[in-house]
């Protein structure tokens, strides 16, 4: 499938009441999105901490949100498993941490297709606040998704401000860059809207992003959210003029729709007003690029 329709999500931190809740809440913006015909719906960067309301003894203690949030992981997979199979949807999950084998926590979004097959990417460059206090490790792996909608790769918000992340999976094949991101300032959605846009451009690739939105005052880790959801292309041919294929109204929850077509990136690679993609390694001091996984998702 080479033209789709994505859906981005605003998406609010909610105090949650039970595990029925956080389903039916799941369940109910992934029918939304399929009913508005995307193929592939997007989720932000811990979206899954509103997760810690289910153990109201734990919510307000950061590192006990953060062990809280992971133990329940395995379940949160099954079910968003579950729903990309039923709405024949690539979904991806909002990101959580996620406790290794060194007992160290990354933070993980993971892709899952309707083919039942999922895959992860954790975040490769923490923030201060994840550095210092969350103690989030750094992944080690960047990975390309080869789906039925084509190659994808996910750059979780900070990760997105660094080119050469971007720049490895788009030499591996990537089309479309997925940026879940959570900030709690403007400044902070400038900088990976900014960076998105920088990718789409410098990669002649699309750039989804979908932040968290809203207010959470009873968690530590996520309790205000500033952002709004945006599909970007390079400004080219074919393209909106300044490069942005739809962009949703800062802080107010839902779905941003957008169709986006892979076989435009490929023409604008070859043949468009400029080649920035194909240029990449004539600038002065272009250098060797981390390798890249490509994880089969078909």
């Amino acid at each position: 499938m080479t033209r789709f329709t994505v859906a981005a999500a605003q998406y609010p931190v909610d105090l949650l009441d039970g595990w029925d809740a956080y389903e039916s809440k799941i369940s109910s913006w992934i029918e939304l999105a399929a009913q508005g015909g995307a193929a592939l719906a997007v989720f932000p960067e811990y979206g899954a901490m509103e997760l810690a309301s289910l153990d109201p003894a734990t919510m307000g203690d950061l590192a006990l949100s953060i062990e809280t949030v992971s133990a329940l992981l395995p379940r949160v997979d099954a079910l968003h498993a579950a729903l990309a199979a039923r709405h024949n949807l690539h979904i991806l999950a909002a990101s959580a941490p996620r406790r290794d084998a060194d007992g160290r926590f990354r933070n993980a979004a993971r892709l899952f297709a309707p083919s039942g097959k999922s895959g992860v990417q954790d975040k490769l460059v923490m923030t201060r606040f994840e550095r210092e206090e969350w103690d989030i490790a750094p992944g080690k792996a960047l990975n390309l998704f080869d789906t039925a909608l084509g190659k994808l790769a996910v750059v979780i918000c900070y990760d997105s401000e660094f080119p050469l992340l971007a720049r490895a999976a788009v030499e591996a094949g990537a089309e479309v860059l997925l940026v879940p991101s959570c900030t709690d300032t403007m400044h902070g959605y400038w900088r990976v809207r900014i960076g998105a846009q920088a990718r789409a451009l410098e990669g002649q690739c699309f750039a989804v992003q979908s932040p968290t939105v809203g207010e959470a005052a009873w968690s530590p880790a996520v309790d205000v959210n500033r952002g709004a959801a945006g599909v970007y292309g390079p400004p080219d041919r074919g393209m909106p003029e300044d490069g942005v294929l739809a962009l949703g109204s800062e802080g107010v929850p839902g779905w941003t729709f957008a169709e986006i077509d892979t076989v435009g990136i490929a023409d604008l690679r070859v043949d468009g007003g400029v080649l920035n993609a194909l240029h990449w390694a004539e600038q002065p001091g272009a250098v060797p690029l981390p390798p890249v996984t490509v994880i089969d998702l078909r």
